[in-house]
């Protein structure tokens, strides 16, 4: 009997899984792999346990085959596939920085015996790296990358596998517990059971419903992306069938999901961007540091601004793990331009509680919000908290779910306490800026930055 491994890392499903085809089609067995590694894994961390209840979802879906263990990679895969007498490692391409770094130094170590990483598909509908504009280079703007991804193309989704003969007997570690309530959301089954709810449900209002947190009637679909649970190719499939009479919303969800696989491009192309400036010309913008400013990130990163929408959000991240997209662009301009902070600071203050943090997504939702990224005059673009709030969340719920010291304030009055002679009597703070001087100085600096 020959074996095959798999080494699962952001694709923990078993369906559309062309990498699981692939190591069946090469082996009799397939050794279904996973290494917990320290860089990555965060112990104690929200994150973590929403990665080790996806690994406990995935366990019990090879029948309790999965083997984990706990070590460097360029380590722990070259030793397990000897172990079992391997000759092929089979991966879903990495794309990440980090991830190709590792995938290179793991590819040598297996050449080194005499053995191969064999990668098949990404985590993307359109591998990074694959859409190149006429001149041959890679896409900087939104829009056209985004007509060339529908002109490109995609397969359909892989085919599920009847029966997979697992390799076992093979030596594992025990899954490490986790430290709070486990996630009882986590894994394949659950994530195409709410991915199936949502395209019947609730995908027809999500292009006039999309920027309301008040209403919370987006998929959350993304912590599933996120750990591979599904993937963008089974979703773009699913929209396509089911988008009769509902073009105006399924365009815009596919739109949302074409922002994840531009950013993941731009990433590909320019790795040094996910902890730089992407836009060189604003390398001179002078940011605020010192003692005054910390403790403005502190309440900036605890809730404690005085904007009411802005720490709804904040503490929403915090109890959740989780923000609604609108208020992930409220709080990030707020960072970056009534305090005038570098955005790598909220980007991994997002990166260390966001259970659906992405560094493509993430990092590059940042530098598009802070104008450092692939926007063609971001710069412009200040987003007044006040106003945001009152738009968005018109009569105040969003901010009174997750603020209660406002409670006792009606409808929109929620979104600007200060004009209420009681709007501070349950201890809400008054705002640590003034907004509109906050907003001339950030176009001031910008402006000086360009020229």
């Amino acid at each position: 009997m020959t074996t095959s491994v798999l080494w699962f890392r952001r694709d923990l499903r078993l369906g559309d899984h062309p990498a699981l085809l692939a190591a069946i089609a090469g082996a009799d067995e397939v050794l279904p792999l996973f290494v917990l590694d320290p860089s990555l894994l965060h112990e104690g961390t929200p994150r973590a346990d929403r990665l080790l209840a996806s690994l406990a979802a995935l366990s019990a879906s090879t029948d309790g085959a999965l083997v984990l263990h706990r070590g460097d990679p360029r380590e722990v895969v070259p030793a397990v596939a000897a172990e079992v007498g391997a000759g092929e490692v089979h991966v879903s391409r990495e794309t990440t920085p980090y991830g190709r770094r590792r995938d290179e130094a793991v590819a040598a170590a297996l050449e080194g015996s005499g053995r191969r990483l064999v990668p098949t598909g990404t985590p993307y509908a359109v591998g990074p790296g694959r859409l190149l504009n006429q001149a041959g280079a890679p896409y900087k703007v939104f829009t056209p990358f985004a007509r060339a991804w529908r002109a490109h193309g995609r397969p359909a989704p892989a085919p599920t596998p009847d029966s997979v003969r697992w390799r076992r007997g093979v030596p594992s570690e025990a899954l490490p517990p986790t430290t709070g309530d486990p996630a009882t959301d986590a894994g394949e089954a659950a994530a195409l059971a709410r991915w199936t709810a949502y395209v019947q449900g609730g995908l027809t209002d999500y292009a006039t419903e999309r920027d309301r947190p008040d209403l919370d009637t987006t998929s959350r679909m993304s912590v599933a992306l996120k750990y591979g649970e599904i993937h963008p190719r089974t979703m773009l499939a699913d929209i396509a069938a089911h988008s009769a009479g509902r073009l105006r919303a399924t365009e815009t969800y596919v739109n949302e999901l074409v922002w994840r696989e531009f950013y993941a491009d731009v990433l590909w192309h320019h790795p040094e961007s996910a902890w730089h400036d992407l836009r060189p010309e604003l390398s001179r913008l002078p940011y605020d540091d010192g003692p005054e400013t910390e403790a403005r990130i502190d309440a900036w990163r605890e809730g404690r601004t005085g904007f009411p929408i802005v720490d709804a959000g904040m503490r929403q991240l915090l109890a959740e793990g989780w923000m609604h997209n609108r208020v992930r662009m409220i709080t990030a301009s707020f960072l970056t331009k009534d305090l005038h902070v570098w955005w790598p600071v909220g980007a991994r203050h997002f990166l260390a509680h966001l259970l659906d943090g992405d560094l493509a997504s993430n990092n590059h939702g940042w530098q598009w919000v802070a104008g450092t990224g692939t926007d063609a005059s971001p710069y412009f673009r200040v987003f007044n908290p006040v106003t945001q709030g009152r738009k968005f969340d018109p009569d105040g719920d969003y901010v009174r779910r997750w603020v209660p010291e406002l409670r006792h304030l009606p409808g929109a009055a929620a979104h600007e306490p200060w004009k209420h002679a009681k709007g501070h009597d349950a201890g809400y703070p008054a705002p640590i800026v003034d907004h509109d001087v906050e907003r001339r100085e950030a176009l001031a600096r910008y402006e000086t930055a360009r020229r």
